[in-house]
């Protein structure tokens, strides 16, 4: 082998067990992918419909620009000064091949001399782009004894530090808001401390969608990147755009790494996201998309506590955090669900130290309703009803 190896990311982990465990790909017909993180991408009730097609020319099949095409990089400023007052221009923003190119790029280009901060619980792919990139990190600490809700106080101190934070977490919907979230960007502006803030899950808030761009005053002065994309809200994974705000000079190193790195994002993909971003519709979709998961995550939060799960849920995203009743693991659970073409994704793939299944993520698990219909109810919860 002249390659280093390592292992994929953990919610694929989970997907190649299931395949090899049932033979079937999760999300196929007549699965459950309770372990998978992708929304409905079928027209919600009561939300905006998808388009359904777009006109390529000639130009659209040629080069996209480094850092994005100026009608999509401007109707994303357009969005955040529409919804958050943000003082930002098409120049504070660069795109990527979805969101977690953005995340590599921050990370791999972060000064040597600085360090990681991360909740101790958080997304998957953070343990694997911090490991592979061979940062230093101190986690904060977020689990059962605070209920996974840290606070600025749990933070470490001191200068030269880069928080590392999905808002609303993921897997947790806990969400930062109002005073706390103000409090968190005037803290991690400060020249010498800087933030990255993972609003993937911005639309799914109860009651209103939430970003950290209400609250920064002077983005050009500050060291925060703001990461969205059109995987979640917009419910178009497939599309694979995503992008990052930032002060102009930040942006700047993206174009660059972009010009070598990665080629620029799919043109055709970018005219279907600005489509999704058009004023109107965008208004539209973020009640809707509210409203939707909103119902879907108090149904199956009164479904889980029935039988015996210990929900530690927050008021975002479109999973729900619990620890598991008799005893059990999130990789014994699974064992169980497989057997009826279902999964979860255990605990113990979103604990920053990888301390197994035996560690104190172990006995939890994240449950998706993301992808799920209204009228799957009934069944899942049979089926968890029979394997706890």
């Amino acid at each position: 082998m002249i390659l280093r190896q390592f292992p994929p990311m953990g919610v694929y982990e989970t997907l190649f067990r299931f395949a090899d465990v049932t033979h079937k790909y999760m999300g196929d017909p007549g699965t459950h992918p309770w372990a998978q993180g992708f929304p409905l991408t079928t027209r919600l009730p009561d939300g905006p419909s998808l388009p359904e097609s777009i006109a390529i020319t000639a130009t659209d099949r040629m080069y996209p620009k480094a850092d994005g095409q100026p009608p999509l990089r401007e109707a994303i400023a357009d969005y955040y000064r529409a919804f958050y007052g943000a003082r930002i221009t098409a120049d504070n923003v660069a795109l990527f091949a979805g969101g977690r190119p953005g995340l590599f790029a921050i990370l791999a280009f972060l000064l040597e001399d600085w360090k990681v901060a991360v909740e101790e619980t958080e997304y998957t792919p953070y343990f694997d782009l911090l490991q592979i990139l061979c940062r230093p990190t101190t986690l904060i600490a977020s689990n059962v004894a605070n209920r996974f809700r840290p606070t600025l106080a749990d933070h470490p101190t001191g200068d030269r530090v880069l928080l590392l934070k999905s808002n609303p977490c993921n897997p947790t919907g806990v969400t930062t808001a109002g005073d706390e979230l103000r409090s968190l960007v005037e803290h991690y502006s400060a020249p010498s401390r800087g933030a990255v803030l993972d609003e993937a899950y911005e639309f799914f808030c109860e009651p209103e969608a939430v970003s950290a761009l209400r609250y920064v005053d002077d983005l050009e002065r500050t060291n925060l990147f703001i990461c969205g994309a059109a995987t979640k809200g917009l419910q178009s994974p497939g599309m694979r755009v995503g992008w990052v705000v930032a002060a102009k000079r930040h942006i700047e190193v993206f174009r660059n790494y972009s010009s070598f790195g990665m080629g620029g994002v799919s043109r055709p993909s970018q005219l279907y996201v600005t489509q999704l971003l058009q004023r109107e519709r965008v208004t539209h979709a973020r009640k809707a998309v509210a409203g939707y998961y909103a119902s879907q995550r108090r149904r199956y939060a009164e479904g889980l506590s029935r039988l015996g799960f210990e929900l530690f849920t927050g008021n975002g995203g479109f999973y729900h955090w619990a620890r598991l009743p008799n005893g059990l693991t999130g990789d014994a659970f699974n064992e169980r669900l497989m057997k009826h073409d279902a999964a979860i994704l255990p605990g113990r793939l979103c604990d920053m130290a990888r301390r197994g299944d035996r560690g104190p993520l172990g006995p939890l698990m994240r449950f998706s309703f993301g992808p799920l219909e209204a009228s799957s109810f009934e069944q899942d919860l049979e089926i968890l009803s029979r394997c706890v």
